[in-house]
């Protein structure tokens, strides 16, 4: 009877050790979980700066490629931790449930959340070990870290490689019940539930903490190309380049910065060539004007960084002039075919009202409104020209003579931007889509009145909802306004919030009579 006792003893000692150690990993399980929504607070942090700086000017370019990086490697990390969760959730239903007593809500490990059966070692031998569950897991852990490392660059990959928690030791040391090392079995068979939640919660801590170092280093990625400067300065650029007593000079002055020890060296190509060195981050140049007229300075500047040679090319124009004669165009440095290009005209030592143009073929002029010396040039063809400067001769017959010829550049108008209510895209309420009445061809930014016409467009609509559920169909209008054609009067007075309004193909007309095809207007109703 003694002995009886003492075996009834011991087994109850022993199982009161046992739910110490399961108690223990319950603790444990909580821990990790805190610690993984510490991590992915911190991580979320370096996300949103990586989203900021994309958004700061100039910097999307740069900082966009690592943000769709970011982007995806946040999504993998999710996807694994969910996944993750869905297996532990699926042990402890086998194993008998949650503890309803001290679990909020079924499947949602809170504070104190426990399984109803944590010593239950069947559910996860039979779903992980028997059935391969641990197999698979295995793999998609492996392929994530794999992910992980070849998502940044190469150089980084090394560095961050003995660093990333996230690793399967495929090396499991045989033993009686394992023969062969397998992991699945290594891991998992015999396992509690309460265990097994533990190491499922690992896991996911390994996950987050690779994730937030792959996303600290795309971040480091994302400036590792910005040059540091210590210095500013101040410059002026004239924005004329041939004056006389009188005329108005205007500059742009501006602030540069530079970093005193890393000197830029540019290099003239045309206009003079020679090889210049930086002076406080100034490359002073000068030459001596030659030639008549128009002439050009192009070069480049390049800067020696720790990521490599950066050349950019650089270029300025500046006009020769004979003695004595001016010409000075009031808007531009350009004629522009369609509009009327007003110039000024001058010449020392005459009488501006003895000061004439002469013009190729392919340009006339007509008296400035400004009164003497003005002229209004209208020009047909692109390219250049020269404009002679004449003036009376003052000998008794007084006949005309060239002073002066000056090369000017012609262009076409630019472009217009297409505009629906005042918008090239985005998105506008339905209600004021419904009442606008054409597209609109704008000219942005540009210092003569010239202006565009719409003449024709094409305008389809992809609905959103049942009731106005159908094809997707073009329809085209042979004129500015919408009303033009009364399929799309018909289908504006249907738009609906969630539709999209696509009008393409539009085209338009201004001054210059050279037919223009405009950007397509893509608009989101809401």
């Amino acid at each position: 009877m003694i002995n009886l006792m003492y075996l009834v003893l011991t087994a109850l000692l022993a199982l009161n050790v046992s739910n110490e150690i399961l108690n223990a990993f319950r603790v444990l399980t909580d821990s990790i979980n805190k610690s993984n929504s510490s991590i992915d607070n911190k991580t979320t942090a370096v996300y949103d700066q990586i989203v900021a700086n994309e958004k700061a000017p100039g910097k999307f370019e740069k900082v966009h490629p690592f943000k769709v990086k970011a982007d995806s490697v946040k999504k993998a990390a999710d996807s694994m931790v969910v996944y993750l969760g869905q297996w532990r959730d699926r042990v402890i239903a086998a194993a008998g449930g949650w503890d309803r007593d001290s679990s909020q809500e079924k499947g949602v490990w809170e504070k104190d959340s426990t399984p109803t059966r944590m010593d239950n070692i069947d559910a996860t031998t039979n779903l992980l070990v028997d059935n391969k569950g641990g197999d698979t897991l295995r793999n998609k852990l492996r392929e994530l870290r794999k992910y992980f490392l070849g998502i940044v660059n190469p150089k980084d990959a090394a560095d961050i490689r003995p660093l990333m928690s996230l690793k399967v030791d495929t090396n499991v040391k045989p033993t009686d019940n394992n023969p062969t090392g397998n992991w699945s079995r290594g891991y998992f068979e015999h396992m509690p539930a309460i265990a097994a939640c533990a190491l499922l919660a690992k896991f996911q801590n390994d996950v987050r903490s690779s994730e937030a170092l792959v996303i600290n280093t795309l971040y480091d990625e994302a400036h590792l190309t910005d040059i540091k400067f210590d210095t500013i300065t101040a410059i002026a650029v004239p924005k004329t380049t041939y004056a006389l007593e009188g005329d108005k000079i205007e500059a742009s002055i501006l602030l540069a910065a530079f970093n005193k020890s890393n000197k830029p060296i540019v290099t003239v190509t045309q206009g003079g060539g020679s090889h210049k060195d930086a002076v406080n981050g100034i490359v002073p140049w000068e030459t001596l004007a030659h030639g008549t007229g128009l002439q050009t300075v192009k070069g480049n500047i390049v800067l020696n960084t720790e990521n490599g040679t950066i050349t950019r090319p650089w270029t300025f124009d500046y006009v020769v002039g004979t003695t004595g004669a001016s010409l000075q165009l009031d808007k531009m440095n350009v004629f522009y075919i369609g509009v009327p290009n007003p110039v000024t005209v001058s010449a020392a030592g005459y009488s501006v009202e003895d000061v004439s143009l002469k013009l190729p073929s392919s340009a006339s002029q007509n008296p400035g409104t400004a009164g003497k010396g003005h002229f209004d040039i209208t020009v047909t063809q692109a390219g250049k020209i020269d404009v002679d400067i004449m003036a009376k001769s003052k000998d008794k017959n007084g006949a005309p003579i060239k002073v002066s010829t000056i090369p000017i550049r012609v262009k076409y108008i630019p472009d217009p931007v297409a505009k629906v209510g005042g918008k090239s895209g985005g998105t506008m309420s339905a209600a004021s889509f419904r009442v606008q009445i054409a597209p609109a061809a704008e000219l942005k930014d540009f210092d003569f009145d010239a202006r565009f016409q719409v003449v024709s467009f094409s305008y389809s609509m992809l609905p959103k909802g049942k009731e106005y559920q159908g094809p997707y169909i073009v329809n085209n209008a042979n004129g500015c306004r919408f009303t033009d054609n009364a399929s799309i009067t018909k289908l504006m007075d249907k738009a609906r919030p969630g539709d999209k309004v696509f009008i393409e193909d539009i085209k338009a007309i201004g001054p210059d009579k050279r037919p223009r095809t405009l950007s397509t207007i893509i608009l989101t109703l809401n």
